[in-house]
């Protein structure tokens, strides 16, 4: 027969306001110079008690921002204390601490001591004069501290500045609207209108006048909608910037290219509308007036867009196209950047697009059009240590090689075509010049992939990491001694 545990109680969150109150610690090594670290800001007067003090401390103390209480702890310490922190590596000072502050009524926290300890200090994320405040009941302190971590990513350092303005003007919030389900209602327009990005960019003045627009007595609490564009990076979600993350849980509506991944595409907003707009050599393609028809469209109506983009959007992704449009329509934006293929697939390759003994320079080259290749300048292109990294071109590698060879490229210039780069999918095709067009067919490249072509690509055979080794014109992978 079992017999199930009693659950175990739970503990009531607070926040404690600690201004001009004693707080005594007592400990003077490093686990006490955290919990005092913690407590500077409070406004608490910080008292802390140990034979000798470690190097901060006594610093702390010498600039007058804590008191010292030289000797061995007694419970007369706690008679003025509100709180204390029990701080060192002797259990038995840790336990007399928490039974005098038992005796006394102090809220007693003993370090790692979950049994003896009253009161715990939380896993803590701050931004401003927010905090988010996380516990495992004393019992997990590792998974409290992960939670932490993974919270602080989704919380970006505006909502400080955000609490701090709303803060500031509350008294006029609550005039204006004295109803309370009225005053929710505008914090959610306030919330998700603007406000928060135009915080974010420092961009003071326009807050201000857009939270008086919406403080009008005629004002329709309207949420003005509005566009980022955001690189998504070759494919790994993993790659992402925290404020791609962040603005892809805040979307209303996705407009995505379809080398997007559908890794990164769930990390968008589980009810955001996505919409696939990409373009695509020889098949289904959106016109860019079309996307940017879309674009104005649905941010004129009220919403938050993204436009992701694989890659970075400024970086052969017509983004610069696209804020154009946007500025026209009056619509507001920003840009979030993106890890651009050259970057992220060389690396992924073991490639580094600049040596010091092989490449000084980098080029960057799009080749998705005969059109585009009349315009590029090859005298230029074609010279030695360099490195030429060219998106877009797998259907041009006849033309790439014969123009390159005819303007003075050597033939034994090493190149890497990346397909798919950053994925689970990933393959390196290595070889030289001469040979380029023909590796390409002889192993069925396809689209995604970008083309390095400079003595660095030759730096594959030995410092690849990711997914199978480098295929060569051998139609076989390279043995381990390559």
């Amino acid at each position: 027969m079992s017999v199930d545990a009693a659950p175990a109680h739970r503990l009531f969150p607070l926040f404690a306001d600690l201004r001009d109150r004693t707080v005594l610690v007592v400990g003077g090594g490093v686990v006490a110079t955290r919990k005092v670290e913690a407590l500077l800001g409070t406004g608490a007067r910080i008292v802390v008690g140990a034979p000798v003090l470690d190097a901060t401390l006594a610093g702390w103390a010498a600039q007058g921002r804590i008191e010292h209480r030289a000797g061995a702890f007694t419970p007369d310490w706690l008679d003025d204390a509100w709180l204390a922190i029990a701080a060192t590596d002797d259990a038995d000072v840790n336990r007399a601490v928490a039974e005098a502050g038992e005796r006394r009524r102090v809220w007693v926290n003993v370090v790692d001591d979950m049994a003896l300890a009253r009161v715990h200090l939380p896993a803590r994320i701050e931004r401003g004069p927010v905090q988010v405040a996380i516990s495992s009941g004393g019992g997990a302190p590792m998974l409290a501290r992960l939670l932490r971590e993974r919270i602080e990513t989704s919380l970006d350092e505006s909502v400080g500045a955000l609490a701090t303005f709303l803060t500031r003007h509350r008294h006029r919030i609550r005039a204006r609207w004295p109803d309370a389900a009225a005053r929710r209602r505008a914090f959610e327009t306030l919330l998700s209108g603007p406000l928060p990005s135009l915080l974010r960019r420092r961009r003071h003045i326009e807050a201000e006048r857009h939270f008086d627009a919406v403080l009008a007595p005629d004002s329709p609490h309207a949420a003005a909608g509005s566009v980022a564009l955001v690189g998504a990076g070759p494919g790994d979600p993993g790659l992402l910037t925290l404020r791609a993350l962040r603005v892809l849980n805040e979307a209303d509506v996705v407009l995505h290219d379809r080398l997007v991944s559908d890794d990164v595409l769930q990390l968008a907003r589980r009810d955001a509308e996505r919409i696939e707009v990409g373009k695509q050599a020889n098949g289904r393609s959106t016109a860019q007036d079309k996307i940017n028809a879309l674009l104005v469209e649905h941010a004129r109506a009220g919403k938050r867009v993204v436009r992701l983009k694989g890659g970075d959007p400024f970086v052969f992704g017509r983004g610069g196209e696209e804020l154009e449009v946007l500025r026209a329509a009056g619509i507001g934006y920003e840009v979030v950047p993106g890890i651009t293929a050259a970057t992220a697939c060389a690396a992924y390759a073991g490639i580094p697009l600049t040596h010091r003994d092989h490449a000084q320079s980098l080029r960057l080259v799009t080749a998705h059009a005969k059109d585009s290749l009349d315009t590029l300048d090859w005298p230029a292109l074609a010279q030695g240590r360099q490195t030429l990294a060219v998106y877009m071109g797998v259907a041009m590698l006849d033309t790439l090689r014969e123009r390159l060879l005819a303007h003075g490229r050597a033939p034994t210039t090493p190149f890497a075509l990346v397909e798919n780069g950053t994925r689970a999918t990933q393959r390196v095709v290595i070889g030289t010049l001469a040979d380029l067009p023909d590796t390409a067919r002889l192993h069925a490249v396809c689209s995604p992939a970008l083309l390095i072509l400079g003595e660095v690509a030759g730096l594959a055979r030995s410092l690849h990491w990711f997914g199978a080794r480098p295929l060569n014109c051998h139609n076989a992978t390279l043995s381990q001694a390559a």
